[in-house]
């Protein structure tokens, strides 16, 4: 799918003003009382403390994310580059995506130098090992190199499927280049006999109704397929240091560590001398 372009700017400006000035016409203080508390707890997720009530904002998907909640979500994945629970549990899903998208290139960096692939098609060659939702991540990928950052690149995809979800049409252009490229495919892969119903366009590469979560747990997937291609590609090595050593009855030398540790170590080292792809 071809990458929505990416516009920063926040949405819904001047919200915060108009709700101001509803507040003050309609002159009601348990009103105006209630409003106060549900934008306490607002800010309270905004600013990263995502306790009591703020804590349901692990279920919504923000356009934007805290930076506070950001290093916090980096610091868990230093822990476990392959996702812990608590990234589900105690931070919002913007924030873990856009740590999460920081290590993928990690990963994949890691990844592209052990099997000589490109980073942007690591995961389509991980794919034949496993099934993986592996157009996302690779979206993600494309992105990066690029030149956007993490932060610009989930939030991007983010705000352009909850546009998507609100029934806006937010990159016009892209859908034409869309409707071009599916209209050549249509013509390459499909005949008389296609039934229409077969055929579909996804404005977005995130589900609409829960994008922050999908892009998550897709980018997760995508660090999970780094490390089946760099574990297959070890094996080969292994064989092939087994077959030159086949008659060498001394050589006692330790088997290739393809563990999970071994290979989180590897990423959390590439991710340590690039600190600036947080952001």
């Amino acid at each position: 799918m071809r990458p929505p372009r990416l516009r920063a700017g926040p949405a819904n400006q001047g919200e915060p003003g108009r709700a101001g000035r509803a507040l003050h016409t309609l002159d009601n203080a348990d009103l105006t009382t209630a409003v106060l508390a549900e934008t306490a707890t607002e800010l309270t997720a905004e600013l990263g403390d995502l306790t009591g009530r703020a804590r349901q904002a692990v279920l919504l998907s923000r356009e934007s994310a805290s930076p506070t909640q950001v290093a916090a979500a980096d610091h868990l994945l230093a822990q476990d580059p392959f996702g812990p629970a608590a990234l589900f549990t105690e931070i919002d899903p913007t924030a873990a995506a856009v740590a999460a998208a920081r290590w993928l290139a990690a990963a994949a960096e890691v990844t592209a130098e052990a099997t000589s692939h490109s980073p942007t098609t690591l995961l389509l060659e991980a794919d034949n090992i496993e099934a993986l939702p592996h157009e996302t991540p690779t979206l993600v990928l494309q992105l990066l190199e690029a030149g956007a950052s993490p932060y610009d690149a989930v939030t991007g995809l983010v705000r352009h499927a909850l546009h998507v979800a609100d029934g806006l049409l937010p990159d016009p252009d892209g859908l034409r280049e869309q409707l071009e490229d599916l209209d050549d495919e249509l013509t390459e892969h499909t005949g008389p006999n296609t039934d229409p119903e077969d055929i579909g366009l996804r404005l977005t590469p995130l589900d609409p109704n829960r994008p922050a979560p999908d892009l998550l747990e897709d980018l997760l997937a995508g660090i999970h397929g780094c490390r089946l291609l760099h574990d297959e590609y070890a094996e080969l090595d292994d064989e092939d240091d087994r077959d030159e050593n086949r008659d060498d009855a001394e050589h006692t030398g330790p088997p290739h560590d393809r563990s999970n540790s071994h290979f989180a170590q590897l990423v959390r080292e590439a991710a340590a001398t690039h600190r600036d792809r947080l952001v």
